[in-house]
């Protein structure tokens, strides 16, 4: 059987009994915080400065013609780890004045539920059509409402500069030649 050793205390002293020097340090933690400049924001009509490498929502962007970039390479999709992109191809018709890319994409949805904001569908894609945009603050009162569709992604887009100027026919001519007839 095992023998229960009792540990003698030391009395308390006069101040520790009266727990005065527990109270004065918390009254210097309150005074101390009371004094300090105020660091709440109030929001929405103040926002933080966004830092310039933010990585924010990933939208859809024009051309200065109001052109979509996006030719349905699914890059961006097959980069995506946690596959928070979903493209469906279509076809550009024919008489169009971008009949000369390959395809536009048919649906286009971010779920901004999955995306983890890493980037990669911005480095990945050919066409500079995908951008993080510095958008923090993204909310929803349903699960439908938290995938961004193509029309939306536009939306958020907007219109960037293109300093390519894929879309120009003369462009696309100079690339593969003059045309034969």
């Amino acid at each position: 059987m095992a023998k229960t050793k009792v540990l003698e205390r030391k009395p308390l002293s006069l101040a520790e009994r009266t727990y005065l020097p527990q109270i004065a340090s918390g009254l210097k933690t309150t005074l101390g915080n009371m004094l300090k400049p105020n660091v709440t924001l109030q929001y929405p009509e103040e926002r933080p400065v966004i830092p310039e490498n933010y990585r924010g929502v990933p939208t859809l962007v024009r051309d200065p013609e109001g052109r979509e970039k996006c030719v349905s390479c699914q890059l961006c999709e097959f980069v995506c780890p946690p596959k928070a992109i979903r493209i469906t191809p279509g076809e550009i018709s024919e008489g169009s004045d971008t009949e000369h890319v390959e395809k536009a994409p048919e649906e286009f949805e971010i779920n901004m539920l999955r995306c983890i904001y890493c980037g990669l569908c911005q480095e990945v894609c050919p066409e500079e059509a995908i951008f993080l945009q510095d958008i923090f603050s993204v909310s929803g009162y349903s699960r439908e409402e938290m995938i961004n569709k193509k029309d939306k992604l536009y939306e958020l887009g907007g219109t960037l500069p293109d300093r390519h100027r894929k879309w120009d026919k003369k462009k696309a001519a100079e690339i593969n030649g003059p045309a034969h007839h």
